[in-house]
């Protein structure tokens, strides 16, 4: 299914649509944690702060999207709280781990070092997933007249890919290279998990 018209399906039923804002809201969560998780015990900057706060209250903003629909709604994340629950767990992990691998061939790099290398081409290439994802998002909420909105999350996202790439051209002349390999990893998990959760409408409708 398209993602588009998955989107569409989605929105058109307040269960399945409060289990995709809750599926975004744990995604936007286990983000702010990795970053965190990258930091440096002592050389943490303004800007890896920042996109730690950012990505945790598009958790919490997510999350309270949902009480426009239905406030008993997915309180949590247990899995029976999210869509295509394993595949959305292992989406971030899984790119977690094979970005590492691949960054720790490429350059050689120890333990804080490739965590930093992490930070820098995991969150970039989440940043433009989510630059593709949340446009497409707002726009059927928009046509739909939804009471749900998603506009400030994409104008923020778009200051932290600008940020990112910021980082990214300190870090390595050649980093376009590296970070087209890193998106194919993605690109590659993101349509399992966008098939996971297609397969998982199906069989709800």
């Amino acid at each position: 299914m398209e993602f588009h018209n998955l989107l569409q399906t989605i929105v058109q039923d307040n269960e399945t649509h409060a289990k995709w804002l809750n599926t975004l809201s744990f995604m936007e969560n286990a983000g702010a944690r990795k970053i965190s998780g990258c930091e440096h015990p002592t050389q943490v900057t303004q800007i890896q702060l920042k996109h730690a706060a950012e990505e945790h209250r598009h958790a919490y903003y997510l999350k309270k999207q949902i009480g426009k629909l239905n406030p008993e709604l997915c309180k949590t994340y247990e899995l029976h709280e999210l869509l295509a629950p394993s595949a959305t767990r292992q989406y971030l992990h899984s790119l977690d781990i094979k970005t590492c691998k691949y960054l720790q061939k490429t350059f050689q790099l120890n333990k804080e070092e490739l965590r930093y290398a992490a930070y820098l081409f995991v969150t970039y290439a989440i940043e433009v997933r989510a630059d593709e994802l949340y446009p497409v998002y707002q726009d059927i909420l928009t046509k739909e007249s939804s009471k749900i909105m998603v506009k400030s999350i994409i104008l923020e996202e778009e200051g932290h890919l600008e940020e990112m790439i910021n980082q990214l051209n300190d870090f390595s002349d050649d980093w376009k290279l590296h970070a087209e390999h890193v998106q194919n990893i993605e690109k590659e998990l993101h349509h399992q998990w966008l098939n996971s959760i297609a397969k998982e409408i199906t069989l709800l409708n």
